[in-house]
């Protein structure tokens, strides 16, 4: 089937089921939906599935973002498709990808994969910093 070119990559990933350590299209994690968006742009990133027993696990989550970090590039002004990393408490432990400026795809626990500001009140207070992949179509 081909895919209307009209169509902004993001809208096939709206609305997936969140699965706590979810790879797939039928549920993903924070995680997961990253890996899914970049892997339909030709870049492969790792699966972290087996680093985590699950999301409740914020320590662990945290010591992988900090760790997959040297394959990333700090980006100061986001772009489609560069990371958007977040605190949940004291850890940095969600990520969501850029959508255009001011907005990301991302899913949490108990809702579907959706588009938000990551400028809105709740997410700018959380909100870590900005990473491109290396692979990334839009550069450094």
């Amino acid at each position: 089937m081909m895919a209307d070119k009209n169509r902004h990559w993001s809208e096939r990933f709206i609305g997936l089921a969140y699965a706590d350590l979810g790879r797939t299209p039928e549920g993903v994690d924070c995680w997961g939906l990253v890996r899914l968006v970049l892997a339909s742009q030709g870049i492969d990133v790792p699966s972290y599935a087996g680093g985590y027993a699950s999301t409740e696990e914020r320590a662990e989550i945290a010591g992988l973002i900090e760790g997959a970090k040297p394959s990333w590039i700090r980006s100061l002004v986001p772009q489609e498709l560069d990371l958007v990393t977040f605190r949940r408490g004291r850890l940095e432990s969600h990520v969501g990808v850029v959508v255009e400026p001011g907005r990301m795809l991302h899913v949490t626990e108990g809702m579907p994969s959706c588009i938000e500001s990551y400028r809105d009140e709740y997410w700018s207070a959380r909100l870590t910093g900005f990473w491109r992949h290396a692979g990334s179509r839009s550069g450094s």
